[in-house]
């Protein structure tokens, strides 16, 4: 029963994985561009050894780890505060939580361009204070803001689903017993939503650590990111397999990087359970 979807999942997925790994691996000319056949590591010792794509590294999964934090931070109260709303309150902060992503990536970042312009709203207000203006387009902040709005309801969702599983009958039971409600939702109900913070925690850095338009837009040429990279030795380079092997770099990265986070949670997870 499961074979078609095995089968679909394959070819959608597993195939163009096995055709960037091949492609990371054949040679490069710049007068006749890649070459097939051919196999050598060029690429990813260039990559590896070059202090240029380590700043890149950095700068991507600093940027992916802020943007993760503060969506938790704003995120979990948000979806708590969800959960507790009753109709037809609940369903108009659904559609407030959700609005971000029926609106394109594209027009939200140039939205976010004209608001953190020199002549921006933002620098508006500040300048009624007599602050500023400040250079905030075309930098790491206002990348960071960019993708903390557009990754939030990734965050939200997950959350309010983990809350809506739980049963407020055992916060009130140690309410009752004497917990205070801080020791309440420290230790009842943080570790039943942690799966949910879990989920949307690595959804949001995938996501951020891989998104293009956000930091292609807002970021400019000279901040660059892991993506905007790929892009660059794709499409102006022309030096595919070099693209390609920094592509499986940055999913081996973010790999690496997920899967190390999901068991450092799942440890103070059970922990917190036991």
């Amino acid at each position: 029963m499961s074979a078609p979807a095995i089968l679909l999942c394959a070819v959608l997925l597993l195939v163009p994985l096995l055709l960037t790994l091949i492609l990371s691996f054949n040679g490069y000319d710049a007068d006749t561009g890649p070459q097939a056949g051919s196999f050598t590591l060029a690429h990813y010792q260039a990559v590896v050894s070059d202090p240029y794509y380590y700043e890149i590294f950095w700068r991507t999964f600093w940027i992916s780890g802020l943007v993760t934090l503060i969506c938790i931070v704003v995120g979990t109260p948000e979806a708590f505060i969800l959960n507790r709303m009753r109709r037809p309150w609940r369903s108009i902060m659904l559609l407030v939580v959700l609005a971000p992503l029926m609106i394109s990536v594209v027009v939200r970042a140039f939205g976010w361009s004209m608001l953190l312009g020199p002549e921006g709203l933002v620098n508006g207000a500040l300048a009624v204070f007599g602050v500023g203006p400040f250079k905030m387009l075309y930098t790491e902040i206002a990348v960071v803001v960019a993708l903390v709005h557009v990754m939030l309801p990734f965050m939200v969702i997950p959350v309010w689903t983990s809350l809506q599983k739980l049963d407020p009958t055992v916060a009130n039971a140690a309410l009752s017993l004497g917990a205070s409600p801080s020791t309440a939702l420290r230790r009842i109900v943080l570790p039943q939503i942690m799966p949910g913070v879990l989920s949307g925690s690595l959804i949001v850095f995938g996501l951020s650590a891989s998104s293009f338009a956000i930091p292609g837009l807002l970021g400019g040429r000279r901040l660059k990111m892991m993506a905007t990279l790929i892009y660059d030795e794709y499409l102006h380079e022309l030096n595919w397999p070099l693209g390609a092997a920094i592509a499986l770099l940055l999913l081996a990265a973010n790999l690496v990087v997920m899967l190390g986070w999901n068991r450092m949670i799942e440890r103070r997870y059970k922990k917190a359970l036991g």
